[in-house]
Order: C-alpha cells, then structure tokens, then sequence
C-alpha cells in the first residue's frame, strides 16, 4: 500500500504556504488583484474543505467549486425520468445510495421505494447484472451516473450482458464528460475562472491531454491534482506561479495516480460500447458532446430506448440555486436555502444530497 504520510507532513504544508504567500502578490498584480481557482472534482471540493485550504490563501484568491459532483450535475428531468422508470410493473431499479435521496419534479427514489416501488442501493453496476441473473422474470435497470472514471466498469458490466445473453438487463446512460463541459465553463463570461484545479479520479482515465485547450486555445492554466494537503497546497502553488509568469499549460503533478495519456484500455473499453451525445447538465443547460450514449449495437440495454416512460413535466425546486453553485458564481452560503430549509437532513437540491456536493462539504466544514 503506498504510504501517504508524507503528503500530510504539516511541515512540509506550512513551506508550501509560505511559497504561496511569496508568489501570490505577483499573481494578483498579472491578474488585476483578484484570482478565482476552479475545482472540477467532488473529491477535491471534500478535500479543500476538510483540509481549511480556503482560509490560509492570501487575500484576493478564491477556491471556487465548479461542476464535479455527478449526483449533482444530473439534471432533474433525468432524475424525472428514472422516477418514470421505477413505476413500471415488474421492473427493479439499481442505483447508487445517493441517488436515491435526489429529489426530482415531485418525488425521489426513496418516496418511490416507500410506495411500493422496487429500489435497491448496490455499490456496483455487476450487482445490477447479477440482480437481474437472480430475477430473470423481472425488468432491471441499473442507473448509470458518473463521469469517465465509472463509465468503464458500466460499458464492460453491457459487454458481459451482451455476451451472457441477459435480456432483462438494461442501463439509464446519464454519464458526463469533464472536457467539454470545462469550455462550457470558460466561455461563461459569469464564471470569470483564471486557473483550473483538474480532477484527479477522472483524470486516471482521460489522462492529461484533454485539457490541453485550455491553455492552448483560452489561456487558462490547469493543474492534474491528488487529494492529500500536500497535493493541493503544492498544486495551488503552481498555478500562482504560472499566472504569475503569465504563462498557460497543462500540469499533471499527480503522477502516482495518473499517466499523461491516461488509461487507454479503459478509454477502449468507453469507446466499444458508448458513443459521445449532447447532455443537459444541471445549471448549465445543453452541452454539445458532453454526455454518453449506447453505440447501435449495444441498443438493447438502453432503458430509456427499451421503455420510452412518460416523464411528468420538469419542475425545478423554488429557491434552490444548485446551477449557480456548480457554475462557481455563487457559493453555497449565498443561496437563500443553505442551512435553513436546505440541510443534509432535508436536502432541497442535490448539491446538499451528495456527500461531494459543494452545499454539503460547505455545511459540513465552512459554516
């Protein structure tokens, strides 16, 4: 097991803020005396919170929180439809314990369970697979949410459906891809980010050259990061640096966990079985080629294709501001909901449901 310790040396983090409190004034001049770092990542958004990284940054730099919460970026009419799902007759929903807990237009998961419906948490989509072996006079719909890093193991659980002839298996696709909703990002005049905190789980996958846009087309520095203080102190440090030199490029400093050109047989095993598709994400509408969709030949076991549900009208909950947290042009203490009608306990929004949602780290460790 790799030892970790020496990425939570305190005194090796009290250096790195020092570093940080020497390069920031340079920075802050180049970038006119105010400096916004977006993370794209609910890991990092956990892990910045628990760690009080936002109190020990110089003045004028600000950790914003983007879109990197899948539970969160689902949009609700997504959340409808799996509802829709759940109401057939004979069909068993499979899905992870955050989801559950989503509201969507006028119910959740949980409401539908307790009303009867058939909804079970499982930690895997190969239990959905193996509930549906179990259950072969019964529908099984596994919902599949998440970006690059879970795609895989869905496409390859598809694949072994396919070969083991289960008919009675399918998926609901809402998966999301990172890179293209970052220039979603960028060209929001809103979001006004000058440097990127990049995902280290998603980037196990995709690896680093994805991103390389950002710097090559837009100007904005990105930095690959781990989860441990260490990480994300040292990480920080260089892209002050970079912004201090005027300078813009892609950085992968998480290279125990990360190859620059990621995983490949992963990336293989996305690309046999799912095909990129515009996807509505949560706060930022429709985004061109930002989602996945079941290639022909896997058809079969798309849910939505193999059920086609009425889905009642979307109805967004009144007063939650969700889409603005995940766009960073709020934090989630600005929404009028946070910690008073809105908690872990009565989630409004899924940006409170999900332990990686922003309202529910900020709960947690800022208020």
């Amino acid at each position: 097991m790799l030892d970790l310790s020496g990425f939570r040396d305190p005194k090796l983090g009290q250096e790195l803020i020092g570093v940080i409190e020497d390069i920031a004034p340079a920075a802050l001049e180049q970038r006119g005396g105010k400096i916004r770092l977006m993370e794209v990542c609910g890991t990092h958004t956990v892990a910045l919170a628990r760690a009080g990284i936002r109190s020990i940054l110089p003045d004028g730099i600000k950790l914003v929180s983007g879109p990197g919460c899948p539970v969160c970026v689902t949009a609700n009419e997504d959340i409808d439809t799996v509802i829709a799902l759940s109401r057939l007759d004979d069909v068993i929903i499979t899905t992870f314990g955050d989801m559950t807990r989503v509201p969507g237009s006028t119910s959740s998961l949980n409401e539908e369970k307790a009303a009867g419906r058939d909804i079970r948490i499982v930690y895997s989509p190969l239990d959905g697979l193996r509930c549906a072996q179990e259950n072969p006079d019964r529908e099984v719909i596994f919902v599949g949410v998440g970006f690059e890093t879970t795609t895989p193991l869905i496409a390859s659980t598809i694949k072994r459906a396919k070969l083991a002839g289960i008919e009675n298996f399918s998926v609901f696709a809402a998966h999301k891809t990172v890179p293209h909703t970052l220039e979603a990002l960028v060209n929001d005049p809103e979001v006004a980010i000058d440097a990127l905190i990049l995902p280290g789980h998603v980037s196990t996958i995709i690896g680093r050259t994805p991103y390389e846009f950002l710097a090559q087309h837009y100007g904005i520095p990105g930095c690959i990061m781990g989860f441990e203080p260490i990480d994300l102190l040292g990480g920080i440090a260089i892209l002050l640096r970079m912004l201090a030199r005027g300078e813009a490029e892609i950085v992968n400093d998480y290279r125990r966990g990360v190859q620059d050109e990621g995983n490949v047989d992963a990336q293989a095993t996305i690309d046999e079985a799912f095909e990129p598709c515009d996807a509505t994400w949560r706060g930022l509408g429709l985004i061109p080629d930002s989602g996945y969709k079941l290639r022909d030949e896997y058809a079969a076991f798309d849910a939505l294709a193999k059920f086609a549900p009425v889905v009642e009208p979307t109805i967004e909950p009144k007063g939650c501001r969700c889409g603005d947290v995940l766009r960073g042009v709020m934090d989630p203490s600005e929404c009028p909901l946070f910690a008073t009608a809105c908690s872990p306990e009565h989630p409004i929004g899924p940006c409170m449901v999900s332990s990686e949602g922003s309202c529910a780290a900020f709960y947690k460790y800022l208020r």
